[in-house]
């Protein structure tokens, strides 16, 4: 990288050679520029968004297929807007999930920066925010979890105007609800109120960190309550495909430290997009950020580095606990803080012309810039499923459009050149895609063969029209999905 003659220059103007109209509502300001940057990222995925297959009942508001979500990973919140008796389109959907997301990332950059913090610093860090790897990980699953972002983004908004105390008081409320939504969403709303903490010390973090964890603890033990209620099970069993190894002890938790080791090492992966030594240069990054926020700004890298540590250590408590590993979704938090503390890092440095604050501004927009580029790409891995699936879809319309057979695929759904490419998680996806396009009912032969055998002997028993069929096939050293036909 060349840097200009003069190296030591601002990459901004500086805030009192600003004009009084540009610092003026600096969330409708970084919220504009947030929402212009997910719409060209979010390109691939808008019209035709691809879904998970534990995303689908939210879409189409089948209420009875997430019931059993509500037991072993208690999403109440999400529950009942399954029961919101509407079914909008999927685009739609993704498109206000991706406007919400968007929001988010502002409202954050400016509880961060202060109402009167330089546009370009609030930019750049609404920017920072919105690359995240583990948020665009997570939004695959925008049809469940609009109401619980939706949710975070009003805490944030509002943390922009309200008074410290006022957030506060607000926050026992927030973690509750958005515990029900997902659960790392309460340590988004700690970041908030360390964010909008502008009189620090070490009491005053104690206190607050005190407060969000007796809140984090509360809206547990109501989980259990209404899961004992409901289900008659107090607490939150782990769904059996999780194999989970629960620690009963202290030996079980010194066993599951591997589990630990996988989190974090599928962290740092997917963080990385599988390209190691970029997880190397973050963790640098960080750790010079930080030693620049001790040096000029002690207390603030305080409160950033406990809301940090205290979400991880809620992590690994989980890992140990639980003996899962935690996804990487679900550390959206993480990143948060690391954009914060970075640009944080690089406003100070930039206090003085220097050639420390340029070198900062520019890898504060490499990282942003490569890692909304890498947001793009990763929406377009699901476009052959999407395609190749649309087209079974019209034909099956052709063929059968008053729906009046069920469809059999033979063969392993997850094998197929298009299903490896998007990662599915599930042949159950393939079912859904298809009552999703054209309302058939399909069946997974490979899965449950049983079922196909009696569909095929008893319509041939009534005399009704034979099952439309569809396999998975080998073609020229391709996996792809034939069909359908009679």
């Amino acid at each position: 990288m060349t840097l200009a003659t003069d190296c030591t220059a601002y990459a901004a103007p500086p805030p009192d050679a600003l004009p009084k109209s540009a610092v003026r509502h600096p969330l409708l300001r970084a919220f504009w520029v947030t929402l212009l940057a997910v719409c060209v990222v979010s390109l691939p995925n808008l019209t035709d968004p691809f879904i998970r297959h534990d995303d689908y009942p939210a879409l189409f508001g089948e209420a009875d297929l997430f019931w059993n979500k509500t037991l072993h990973e208690g999403r109440w919140l999400n529950y009942i807007w399954h029961l919101r008796g509407i079914e909008t389109p999927a685009w739609l959907n993704f498109a206000v999930y991706q406007i919400l997301w968007a929001l988010l990332a502002a409202a954050l950059a400016v509880a961060a920066m202060g109402r009167e913090g330089h546009p370009w610093f609030i930019a750049a860090l609404s920017l920072f925010i919105l690359g995240s790897a583990p948020a665009t990980l997570i939004s695959l699953w925008f049809n469940t979890l609009i109401p619980g972002l939706a949710v975070v983004t009003l805490y944030a908004v509002l943390g922009c105007g309200l008074s410290q105390r006022s957030l506060r008081a607000l926050l026992p409320i927030f973690v509750i609800i958005s515990f029900w939504a997902y659960p790392t969403y309460s340590l988004i709303l700690l970041a908030v109120c360390l964010m909008r903490t502008r009189e620090r010390s070490l009491g005053d973090l104690m206190g607050l960190v005190t407060l969000f964890i007796c809140s984090f603890a509360v809206a547990v033990l109501l989980t259990y309550a209404v899961n004992w209620h409901v289900h008659g099970v107090f607490g939150v069993p782990l769904a059996d495909w999780r194999n989970a190894a629960p620690a009963g002890d202290l030996k079980g938790m010194i066993t599951n430290l591997a589990v630990v080791k996988d989190t974090f090492e599928l962290l740092l992966a997917v963080g990385s997009y599988n390209f190691l030594p970029a997880a190397y240069f973050h963790i640098g990054l960080l750790l010079i950020a930080t030693c620049v926020l001790i040096k000029r700004a002690p207390g603030e890298a305080l409160y950033l580095h406990a809301g940090l540590w205290v979400g991880m250590a809620l992590m690994v408590l989980q890992a140990l606990k639980l003996g899962v590993v935690v996804p990487a979704r679900a550390f959206s938090f993480a990143w948060l803080y690391y954009a914060v503390i970075v640009v944080r890092a690089t406003a100070l440095l930039s206090e003085s012309p220097t050639l420390a604050g340029r070198l900062m501004r520019n890898l504060t927009l490499l990282v942003a810039l490569s890692y909304l580029l890498q947001t793009f790409l990763h929406y377009t891995q699901h476009r052959p499923w999407q395609a190749e699936t649309s087209m079974v879809g019209a034909t099956l319309r052709e063929i059968d459009p008053v729906i009046e057979r069920p469809v059999l695929v033979y063969g392993d759904v997850l094998t197929l050149d298009s299903a490896k490419a998007a990662h599915l998680q599930s042949d159950l996806a393939l079912s859904f895609r298809m009552q999703q396009l054209t309302g058939h009912r399909v069946v997974l032969c490979h899965s449950a063969p049983k079922a196909c055998l009696e569909i095929s002997d008893s319509r041939q028993a009534e005399g009704l029209p034979a099952a439309l069929k569809m396999e998975v096939q080998a073609n020229r050293g391709k996996i792809l999905l034939k069909g359908p036909s009679m």
